[in-house]
């Protein structure tokens, strides 16, 4: 089915009786079967292990996530995007706080000047999770089971709420430095919260509800606000990189690697924040006149321009100041002043801010076409997939969204949400890389049996190699035997899935050079999630546990009852 065909074969809001957007009972909430009383639901609970067995093995089709499921949003999302909204909306969304906020710290704590390598290998990696989400994107396909499928959405939705929080956090700070050299001035301290927790941040909230607002109000309307905000950033950064080459010093870049190799993949895992952004204008297929055309175009070419631009800002950074002066909190701000600049750190500011807001406003448009369609499979209230038929916009959606990020940044501080938010940004990618593997290798009821278990055969060595090779690096291990023989199951693995049959090509767009290329992305994110601490393992698995807990009590039962709402009562 190519692109035309599927927005043709989308269903039109006529076919149905008109009905008030604004309405809250229990049946547009839980719809479902097993919901109805009481007695249903535990006759349901009594049912959870066939039922998880079922979901864990059953995969959705393309026509009943192209047809089906968007029956479910009752009105239709307005096209009216094209390659040069989203590569404006990439920009805007990527280039946020990551790069004013993180740079500073990463390059006194772990890498030194060499943080432009961190910025090329974060850039690397990034460049290959766009790969994969492109041509996610433009089929619009559904891989693996529907608790796998679960587990990618809730940490999709996790990273959406986290980041969100953190980019209002960060909002916060950065105000309040430019009014007083304290960015927590504007916060309310509570001493007898634990700390982490004990900084209350009306700013962050007031922030969000007003981004969140104005993405509520209709997608064309938020691309052109971001579009002018975007090109005013784009102006200062040239700005920043010009002065930083015509002022700085290449003596400030010796040592280049003054916390070696370690330092150098460490930045990589945190700086990866500043690259997130452009899953949420994936999201956005659509809304885009012609994604075939419209979504390569406008992610693979936004992304190869953000990692020039960050690897220069890195690099300009680095030769104004010296490394072991660069300010944490403030870098390129100070940096400024440290060069009889003091003038310019307001522009600095001001694109600082301007970063963060856009990334504001297209994250919010992306994490509402998230949860509308999670919502649309029912793994969550059918609800909130409702889209609103005079905005064109999943109003419910943004609101879930924009209240849990609300909560969570008033009393949660930026460290805590950068762990969480890494771990789960990462694990989505590598699921997505897994996903598109499996997608090209395995059909269902087509893919025979033996077939299926040498894929699984493949994947398992590709993975399981580079969690090796991820091991050893954290364990200092330098020798060469063990990395030469984690390399050479990689390339073993890879190679027998390159000879193996593909069971689907893409039809419109796809990633080249598979398995290699998804294969080098599991890689690179499982190393970088391998660079995070403890903490943030621990962190993740909390929230996982949670997720968990409510897809057996209420996700398994309403995507199972949705699966076979048109099937005989017996099943």
């Amino acid at each position: 089915m190519d692109v035309r065909t599927q927005e043709e074969a989308a269903p039109s809001s006529s076919s149905s009786p008109a009905r008030s957007y604004w309405r809250w009972s229990k049946q547009d909430f839980f719809p479902e079967p097993s919901f109805e009383n009481l007695t249903s639901y535990k006759a349901a609970l009594s049912h959870t292990c066939s039922r998880l067995k079922d979901r864990l093995l059953e995969r959705s089709t393309d026509e009943n996530e192209l047809v089906e499921l968007r029956k479910e949003s009752e009105h239709e999302m307005k096209k009216c995007l094209t390659w040069w909204d989203l590569i404006w909306l990439s920009f805007g969304s990527v280039v946020g706080s990551g790069i004013f906020t993180i740079t500073g710290q990463e390059v006194r704590i772990h890498a030194g000047p060499s943080i432009v390598l961190s910025y090329a290998i974060s850039g690397l990696s990034a460049m290959l999770s766009v790969f994969c989400y492109t041509e996610f994107a433009v089929e619009i396909p559904v891989a693996g089971g529907d608790f796998v499928a679960f587990i990618a959405a809730g940490n999709i939705l996790l990273e959406a709420v986290v980041g969100a929080a953190g980019l209002g956090r960060s909002w916060s700070s950065y105000f309040a430095s430019m009014i007083k050299d304290d960015s927590n001035f504007l916060r309310i301290r509570v001493n007898s919260f634990p700390d982490g927790f004990n900084l209350l941040d009306p700013i962050a909230v007031v922030v969000l509800l007003v981004a969140n607002g104005i993405a509520m109000s209709g997608t064309k309307r938020t691309s052109f606000l971001n579009l002018i905000a975007s090109i005013v950033s784009a102006m200062i950064i040239i700005f920043i990189i010009v002065v930083g080459f015509v002022k700085g010093n290449v003596s400030n870049l010796t040592p280049f690697f003054p916390y070696g190799a370690e330092g150098v993949f460490e930045a990589s895992a945190i700086v990866y924040w500043s690259y997130t952004g452009f899953d949420m204008v994936a999201t956005m297929a659509e809304e885009t006149k012609k994604p075939s055309r419209d979504i390569p175009v406008g992610l693979v070419g936004s992304m190869s321009l953000i990692t020039v631009i960050y690897c220069l800002m890195a690099l300009a950074l680095t030769m104004m100041v010296k490394y072991t002066e660069v300010d944490v909190n403030a870098a390129y701000s100070v940096a400024f002043v440290q060069i009889g600049m003091k003038w310019a750190k307001y522009l600095v500011s001001i694109c600082a801010l301007k970063g963060m807001t856009t990334s504001l406003l297209v994250g919010s448009l992306g994490q509402a076409r998230y949860t509308t369609q999670i919502a649309r499979s029912h793994m969550i209230p059918p609800w909130f997939a409702l889209v609103h038929p005079k905005t064109g916009t999943p109003i419910y959606a943004t609101m879930l969204v924009t209240i849990l990020s609300a909560i969570i940044a008033f009393f949660t501080s930026l460290d805590v949400l950068s762990s969480v938010f890494s771990f789960s940004t990462l694990s989505i990618f590598m699921l997505m890389a897994v996903a598109l593997l499996v997608r090209r290798y395995y059909v269902r009821e087509v893919t025979e049996k033996a077939d299926l278990l040498k894929f699984l055969g493949c994947l398992f060595v590709v993975m399981g190699s580079s969690i090796g090779i991820t091991v050893l690096w954290h364990l200092n291990s330098r020798g060469w035997i063990g990395y030469t023989v984690g390399a050479f199951f990689w390339v073993l693995g890879n190679l027998a899935l390159a000879l193996l049959t593909k069971k689907r090509l893409p039809k419109v767009w796809g990633v080249p050079l598979v398995p290699w290329l998804p294969s080098l992305s599991i890689g690179m994110n499982i190393f970088l999630l391998g660079s995070l601490g403890a903490v943030a393992f621990w962190r993740f698995f909390v929230c996982s546990a949670v997720m968990l807990f409510y897809y057996l009590f209420i996700g398994v039962h309403a995507t199972y009852d949705v699966a076979y709402r048109n099937e005989p009562a017996e099943k």
